[in-house]
């Protein structure tokens, strides 16, 4: 598991669990990422509009304000090459087309396991 590719990589972590974005941050801290983090969809997209060269972003789908699925489909809207991954706890094969037509580039199944979510960002920010 090589996480040299994530540093210095800006990852947006959306997220309004308080524990599940502690965890997530812990993971990656180690890896030299840059962290930003956002409690709802409203935030995220004020974030991503705010703060240039954002490479990716762990989304949870069930969020309050706007949920991810919205968030995702806005983030779209502005244009920006932003690798967007969803978090989600449903592994159904209906609910993963809809992750993937809202706009999201992949998603990781919850729980997140730290060498799963580190091959996984890898893998995209080669």
């Amino acid at each position: 598991m090589n996480s040299e590719v994530l540093k210095g990589k800006k990852i947006l972590i959306v997220e309004d669990d308080m524990s599940s974005r502690l965890y997530l941050n812990k993971i990656l801290e180690k890896t030299g990422a840059l962290l930003f983090n956002a409690n709802d969809g409203r935030e995220a997209i004020e974030i991503v509009s705010g703060e240039p060269g954002i490479n990716v972003i762990l989304m949870d789908i069930q969020l309050p304000v706007m949920d991810g699925y919205t968030s995702a489909k806005k983030i779209r809207e502005l244009g920006l090459d932003i690798k967007i991954i969803a978090q989600t706890a449903y592994s159904l094969s209906g609910d993963m087309e809809n992750i993937l037509s809202s706009g999201f580039d992949d998603y990781i199944l919850k729980p997140i396991y730290s060498g799963q979510l580190i091959e996984k960002l890898t893998s995209f920010l080669k």
